[in-house]
């Protein structure tokens, strides 16, 4: 169960946050979000397709800031990650190949691979712990993306 206020996560059957004192509202339902999903499954969602998946429920997500943390979390972990991706699969290689710089074209493969497997094993991960209702957060864009959806 988590607080519609802060986020926090409570035991099921909680009268306050734990985090914040938030009275619940018992007779609705806990889980629901503006979609019409339970928040688990908006959270899980968030992530299905990167940052746009992210996007989507940032734009339709009104009621669950648990939701808007996953939203914003997936915008900007695999955001950022798929700039950097084209950075160094792209611009690299590209500069590589026009100065005939083998090294170059070598390092690019291996940054563009590292950040593939990064953004496969995150990926697997945040979608797991968005599923087990966790706010799971990485380091530096968690808490950013916590004051995010704090935000009304």
């Amino acid at each position: 169960m988590f607080c519609p206020k802060c986020g926090a996560e409570n035991p099921e059957g909680t009268k306050f946050c734990s985090k914040c004192g938030a009275e619940f509202d018992v007779t609705a339902k806990p889980t629901e979000t503006s979609a019409g999903l339970s928040a688990n499954v908006a959270g899980l969602l968030c992530y299905v397709g990167l940052w746009i998946s992210g996007i989507v429920f940032l734009v339709i997500e009104k009621k669950r800031k648990f939701v808007k943390f996953h939203a914003w979390q997936s915008i900007m972990t695999f955001g950022v990650l798929s700039v950097a991706q084209i950075i160094a699969s792209g611009i690299l290689a590209a500069i590589g190949a026009a100065t005939f710089s083998f090294g170059l074209i070598a390092v690019a493969g291996i940054l563009g691979t590292i950040i593939w497997v990064l953004t496969i094993v995150l990926w697997i991960i945040l979608m797991i712990q968005a599923w087990n209702g966790k706010m799971w957060k990485l380091p530096w864009v968690g808490n950013w993306a916590e004051k995010q959806a704090n935000k009304v």
